[in-house]
């Protein structure tokens, strides 16, 4: 599961306990809905489950591939603690340090068929460790090609869902997105972002987890009519190197800077539903370059954070 960051106030202590099994209730019922919804969208592939125990926790990992409109998707549930946070957290916790901690979360990637479809990720989670407790997740978009009226219909459904939840959240957590899913080592942004937020309990847990259940029901609505106009949209050997290309930087992300990943490397977690987000193929071509004015260039811009929310989409 995806740890991300957005500077938000420091984990929520003492003051109103987290109800760990209404929000581990919640997020089993919200991997199977969608689920369903992919299922749906693809209408040839379905999702094999591989459930799992280790010593620090358990889950079920769903996939599903070579489908009609995802070449993979990978929805994983899953419930983990240890006797002490790892390295990856307490280097923003340090006074957690040596604290017993759970962590429940789902995390979705989905890499399509079509390289105008594009790629998503989303994950929400539950965190405690001693007496604190915090949120985190959110959802994100990769595309290939440029459709502004992509960016602008998925950010301003997560701007909505966010709304009744104060003015300045949505501005927040997008600005956490865009900082977040960025190569340094490329200076390129990894897609058009979205919403992410980490260390969240402001408000204290009805609040959080209000927003938790809005953000992950915002995901289907946002997504699913962007699939709808891209899936059909012809495409060959020209369209697909790119995508290739493009799933190389996705790679790259997860690998090297993505804090989800080392701390689930960290603590132990089953390796097969960690790295359930990789791509199934991905090509790096050695100085590879696209053509001037072509549509492969026009990415690169594209990609740049705008306030996707308020551009107007004609």
């Amino acid at each position: 599961m995806s740890c991300t960051h957005s500077s938000t106030v420091p984990p929520e202590r003492g003051r109103e306990g987290a109800d760990a099994p209404a929000v581990r209730a919640w997020l089993r019922a919200w991997q199977d809905r969608l689920c369903a919804v992919l299922e749906r969208l693809d209408g040839r592939s379905r999702f094999v489950e591989e459930t799992w125990e280790m010593p620090l926790g358990a889950g079920r990992t769903r996939v599903m591939q070579d489908g009609a409109v995802f070449e993979k998707a990978g929805v994983g549930y899953s419930e983990v603690r240890g006797p002490s946070l790892p390295a990856s957290a307490t280097e923003r916790h340090p006074d957690l340090a040596g604290r017993p901690w759970t962590a429940a979360g789902v995390s979705l990637v989905l890499h399509p068929q079509n390289p105008y479809v594009p790629a998503t990720h989303a994950n929400l989670r539950l965190f405690t460790a001693g007496e604190s407790w915090w949120f985190g997740g959110g959802f994100d978009l990769s595309p290939v090609y440029a459709f502004a009226e992509d960016a602008i219909h998925w950010h301003r459904t997560a701007s909505a869902a966010l709304a009744p939840f104060g003015a300045d959240v949505y501005e927040r957590f997008k600005r956490a997105c865009d900082e977040y899913f960025f190569l340094p080592h490329r200076g390129e942004a990894r897609g058009v972002g979205g919403v992410f937020f980490d260390d969240f309990s402001e408000g204290g847990f009805e609040r959080c987890f209000a927003l938790v259940q809005a953000v992950g029901g915002a995901f289907p609505a946002a997504y699913e009519p962007i699939v709808l106009r891209r899936r059909n949209m012809p495409w060959g050997e020209r369209e697909r190197a790119f995508q290739l290309h493009r799933r190389a930087r996705y790679a790259e992300f997860n690998l090297v800077w993505d804090r989800g990943t080392r701390f689930g490397l960290q603590s132990g977690a089953r390796a097969d539903s960690l790295l359930m987000s990789l791509p199934p193929l991905a090509a790096w071509r050695h100085g590879w370059r696209p053509e001037p004015g072509s549509p492969e260039e026009r990415l690169a811009e594209f990609l740049r954070p705008r306030d996707w929310a308020s551009e107007s989409a004609s």
